[in-house]
C-alpha cells in the first residue's frame, strides 16, 4: 500500500485551511486517512503551520512520500531537517543528543524570526490605521471649515439684508418726519 503525506482541504468556501495527513495514495483527497499530522492555515500572516514533528519523522522513516506542498510544509516546520539529522545518527556522524540539540537551536531561531515577522506586521497595521485616522481627521476638518464658511456667508448676507431693511425703514421714517414737519 503506497502511503503519502499530503493535504486534506478543510474550512469554508474561499477560506480554506488544510489538515496534513498520512493517507493511502489511492484514497480521495478529503477521504479516509491513516493519521493526522497537523494543520496548515494559509489565511494568516505569516501562515500557520503546526505539525507533530516526531510523527512526521516516523512516517518519513517508514517510507511515506510527501507531496510537493507537504514537503515544503515539512521543511518549514523542521521535520525534514530532523529526519536528516537522525539519518546522520544512524550513520554514526553524530549522537542523538547532538542531533536534537541542533534541531532545538534551529527551532529557536525559526520561532524568533516568526515572532519578529508578526511584530513587524502588527506595527505596519498600526501605522496604516493611524494614517487612515489622520486622513479622516483632515477630511472632517475640511468639511467643518466649509460648513462654517457657508454659515458665515449666510449670516453675513442676513446681516446685510437686515442693514438694508433698517436703512429703508430709517429713510422711510425720516421721509415721514419731513412730511409731518412740512404739513405743520
Amino acid at each position: 500500500m503506497p502511503v503519502k503525506i499530503r493535504l486534506a482541504r478543510r474550512g469554508r468556501r474561499h477560506y480554506a485551511s488544510y489538515s496534513i495527513v498520512v493517507a493511502n495514495s489511492r484514497a480521495p483527497r478529503d477521504g479516509k486517512h491513516i493519521e493526522k499530522l497537523g494543520v496548515y492555515d494559509p489565511n494568516t500572516y505569516p501562515e500557520t503551520i503546526q505539525i507533530n514533528v516526531d510523527r512526521a519523522v516516523y512516517w518519513l522513516s517508514v517510507g511515506a512520500q510527501p507531496t510537493e506542498t507537504a514537503r515544503t510544509l515539512l521543511r518549514k516546520s523542521g521535520a525534514l531537517y530532523l529526519f536528516h539529522l537522525l539519518r546522520g545518527v544512524k550513520k554514526g556522524a553524530l549522537t542523538e543528543e547532538q542531533a536534537y540539540a541542533k534541531f532545538n537551536e534551529w527551532k529557536k531561531q525559526k520561532d524568533e524570526k516568526l515572532r519578529q515577522l508578526r511584530e513587524k506586521a502588527k506595527q505596519q497595521e498600526k501605522e496604516k490605521i493611524s494614517k487612515i485616522i489622520e486622513e479622516e481627521k483632515k477630511i472632517a476638518q475640511k468639511r467643518a471649515e466649509e460648513i462654517a464658511k457657508k454659515f458665515a456667508d449666510k449670516a453675513q448676507e442676513e446681516a446685510e439684508q437686515a442693514q438694508e431693511e433698517k436703512g429703508e425703514e430709517t429713510t422711510a421714517e425720516s421721509n415721514e418726519q419731513t412730511e409731518e414737519k412740512a404739513q405743520e
